[in-house]
């Protein structure tokens, strides 16, 4: 069995996190911190937990874990890894974008390993840190990481995404509230996303070498949860080899998938799965990509790590069945 405390258990992120580790056959959860709620039962919080769980909230750090999952949000994570002593047979799983990139992979004495099992699969099984990727990231990074293989990605790459409002977190906002997103669309931080730095740098690990720029559009979509990128650039490759090129890259990785039609946000929602479809068109191949950005691209990915960290089978207590209707 693995005992597991959460930090920052209030948010959208650790209540994926909950739901999940609550029906892993080896998880034990011997903490929930929350400086807010604590002393509140989780289920109030998390409302779709009721009758699932008796934890509630703790101030407390408990010391009898052997992983710890850091969902404070970005910026508390360095703090928290500072001001608290960890045995150093505690595995760390951190959630925000404070160690995603090389420059900040070292901290402490640790490494943190980039947490995308696609391509750090080893490196994940033999890390005692991981950093999460990013939601957007992820469905990228999935999309292109075939043509970057087979240095392909030669020249200007067009990706445009559209993320729920989930991926904005809890904390509300004026672009987050319901009479802002309903019925609503609207772009944000055009070609400078955050997420940007450590896309280029997993596409340069998988081609050993520079690649065409990138210009990213991301969207506010009106739904909760999902996303949904195109990429697209040009390509002297025929449709049947660029298929047989994905299928082939992600031949055995179980939760990435190549799809003979196009795809969609629904069959992802709930899911750990990464959908691609590939399409090419005169000069041009694009690639469509669907991920749960709080699944695939957040919580469900932090467990498929820390599986592999654990020398379990990598889908252990991730087989979701996606909610199409």
């Amino acid at each position: 069995m693995i005992n597991i405390g959460i930090m920052g258990g209030a948010g959208y992120t650790a209540g994926e996190l909950l739901r999940i580790l609550l029906n892993h056959p080896l998880a034990i959860i011997k903490f929930v911190h929350s400086n807010s709620n604590a002393g509140k039962p989780i289920s109030h919080i998390h409302q779709d937990l009721i009758g699932s769980t008796e934890l509630a909230f703790t101030d407390e750090i408990l010391g009898d874990i052997d992983v710890v999952f850091l969902c404070m949000g970005h910026g508390h994570s360095k703090k928290f890894l500072q001001e608290n002593f960890l045995d150093s047979k505690v595995k760390v799983i951190d959630l925000s974008n404070e160690f995603r990139l090389k420059d900040d992979a070292q901290f402490l004495g640790n490494t943190f390993v980039y947490g995308l099992p696609e391509i750090n699969r080893e490196k994940i099984a033999q890390a005692s840190h991981i950093a999460n990727p990013g939601c957007f990231a992820t469905a990228i990074e999935l999309a292109l990481m075939p043509l970057a293989q087979e240095q392909l990605l030669n020249s200007d790459i067009h990706v445009h995404g559209i993320t729920g409002s989930t991926g904005a977190g809890q904390k509300p906002g004026a672009t987050t509230h319901f009479s802002w997103r309903d019925s609503n669309v609207s772009m944000y931080k055009a070609f400078t996303h955050q997420h940007l730095d450590e896309i280029n740098e997993s596409l340069h690990q998988t081609s050993g070498r520079e690649n065409g720029r990138i210009y990213f559009l991301p969207m506010r979509g009106n739904f909760t949860r999902g996303i949904f990128a195109s990429a697209y650039i040009k390509c002297d490759k025929d449709e049947k080899w660029l298929i047989d090129l994905y299928h082939e890259f992600y031949k055995n990785h179980p939760f990435t998938w190549v799809s003979e039609l196009d795809i969609h946000v629904k069959q992802v929602v709930n899911t750990n799965k990464a959908l691609l479809h590939v399409h090419r068109h005169d000069d041009i191949v694009m690639i469509t990509s669907a991920i749960d950005n709080l699944l695939k691209g957040a919580s469900g990915q932090a467990v498929q790590n820390m599986n592999l960290m654990f020398g379990l089978e990598e889908t252990t207590g991730l087989l979701f069945k996606g909610n199409l209707f």
